[in-house]
């Protein structure tokens, strides 16, 4: 992490690093280099790695100290448990903070049951100290008592703290059940320590890239009856019936005609009718942003045969602190969309003609049913596998992957011709990106049902999602493995 305590837009994070790495200070540290005895200040987690592994090994010195075997799966769960999350409303992406920063008092509290001790350092050795180790709980001493002294000296003191770092979060209440029993406390004797106020989850993102469906909800009983009220009466086979503010179409005539009257609504994203999210547009461009929310619900209630009929949406936006109750009690997170770029109505029905138009130049289609259900359960399939709230960035990627597969589908649309089905979905943290982006590699991969013999097809999509939406890398490549 930077001196301020932020993280690298370099250092690696999502996957495993999520639940197994904590942050460390990363900028300015000094080090030798080669060809001369003048040390140099560098960055980078080659930089950071060191500290850890020092640390823990001065954990583990600790434990011999005490008399008892060097417990090195006790450290690092100390570690893990001990690392201070990091401020949502100071860190651009808390999920690039892993599960936080270290913090080697909490650490230290949680293997002995006791407080770190300070010593006395020497003022003139005060720049031989970690500087970049912006930790907000940390105290004046070495790990190992008997030779404080040695290590002051050796550049590995740590600043003291003040009196409103030490009540930040040290821990979960959990924190002695995850780490070994060795030289360790009780759970009741650590949870003293614990300010749960302090507290806040590192895990995700704020950013948001939502597959589903639309949904509107009145939030109470008199907003509902207001628009029971201003709609109009309709009249089928000449007979007048009252507005139904229930009514997705009656609705969606409405709002044709007084698109203001969308803002009154709680717009919601939804997956298999569950409402997971409340759409908020903000910004310059809230006006647009209400427009294609009308069109896309336009589009949801017409006839599943219409060429005009939207199967799914995808969202982009950021995930606030805020939240929404809806009419029937459920409460459900505010997600802020500021721009109609990413926002996307997947026709399913003109998509598969255009992938038809596509595979009839090139092969000669012998059963075009048969062509077209296939097309429709390869969409329903890379829709159906891939449900999530969009979160996390590995979520995003698979997200965005969908919905670019669905506006590729030509791409696709020759290997089903050739009797292939969608065999399976995967996604991996891409070996190679472009400076300060984030990308990951979507692989979609296809079998032939009636040939296990047959090399199997693999397509791929490189995604970069650290942008509010996420955007394709290069070209979709195509290649045949054996399994």
């Amino acid at each position: 992490m930077k001196d301020t305590g932020e993280p690298f837009k370099f250092s690696n994070f999502g996957g495993k690093y999520a639940t197994q790495g904590i942050l460390a200070p990363g900028e300015n540290i000094l080090g030798a280099q080669p060809a001369t005895d003048d040390p140099i200040r560098k960055k980078g987690t080659s930089c950071a790695a060191p500290i850890v592994t020092g640390t823990a090994a001065l954990l583990m010195s600790l434990q011999l100290e005490q008399g008892l075997s060097p417990d090195a799966e006790a450290v690092r769960a100390a570690l893990i448990n001990s690392a201070i999350p990091c401020d949502p409303n100071e860190v651009e992406e808390p999920e690039r903070c892993l599960l936080g920063k270290i913090n080697i008092a909490g650490a230290y509290e949680l293997l002995t049951g006791e407080k770190l001790q300070t010593v006395e350092a020497d003022n003139n050795l005060s720049n031989n100290i970690i500087e970049s180790a912006v930790i907000p709980m940390t105290v004046t001493t070495s790990v190992i008592p008997s030779n404080t002294t040695e290590m002051a000296t050796q550049g590995i003191t740590i600043t003291p703290p003040t009196a409103a770092t030490i009540e930040l979060a040290i821990a979960p209440s959990n924190a002695s059940e995850n780490v070994s029993s060795t030289g360790l406390i009780q759970n009741n004797q650590t949870n003293k320590n614990i300010v749960f106020n302090s507290v806040v989850p590192s895990q995700r993102s704020n950013l948001v890239y939502v597959l589903g469906t639309l949904g509107y909800d009145f939030g109470t009983e008199a907003r509902r009856d207001t628009f029971k009220q201003l709609m109009p009466s309709i009249t089928i086979d000449n007979l007048e019936l009252p507005s139904n503010p229930y009514d997705a179409r009656q609705m969606v005539d409405y709002l044709e005609s007084n698109l203001s009257e969308t803002k009154s609504l709680i717009w919601t994203v939804n997956l298999e009718l569950t409402p997971i999210y409340a759409i908020k547009p903000v910004g310059a461009f809230a006006a647009d942003i209400y427009q294609v929310i009308q069109y896309m619900l336009a589009g949801q209630i017409l006839p599943e045969s219409d060429e005009d009929y939207v199967e799914r949406v995808s969202i982009p936006g950021m995930l606030t602190e805020e939240t929404v109750k809806l009419f029937s009690g459920q409460i459900v997170p505010v997600i802020k969309v500021n721009s109609p770029r990413g926002m996307y109505g997947w026709k399913v029905n003109t998509l598969i003609e255009s992938a038809l138009e596509t595979v009839s130049a090139e092969h000669e289609i012998a059963d075009e049913a048969r062509m077209r259900r296939s097309l429709t359960s390869f969409l329903n399939r890379i829709y159906y596998d891939l449900r999530n709230v969009g979160q996390i960035a590995r979520d995003r990627a698979l997200n965005f992957a969908a919905t670019n597969a669905f506006q590729a589908v030509q791409t696709f649309s020759q290997a089903v011709a050739l009797g292939m089905e969608l065999h399976s979905i995967e996604v991996e943290k891409s070996p190679f990106c472009r400076y300060g982006s984030e990308c990951w590699d979507v692989k979609l991969k296809f079998f032939d049902p009636e040939n296990g013999l047959r090399a199997k097809r693999v397509f791929r999509f490189t995604i970069d999602v650290s942008d509010r939406t996420p955007v394709t890398l290069g070209e979709v490549r195509s290649w045949a493995v054996s399994k």
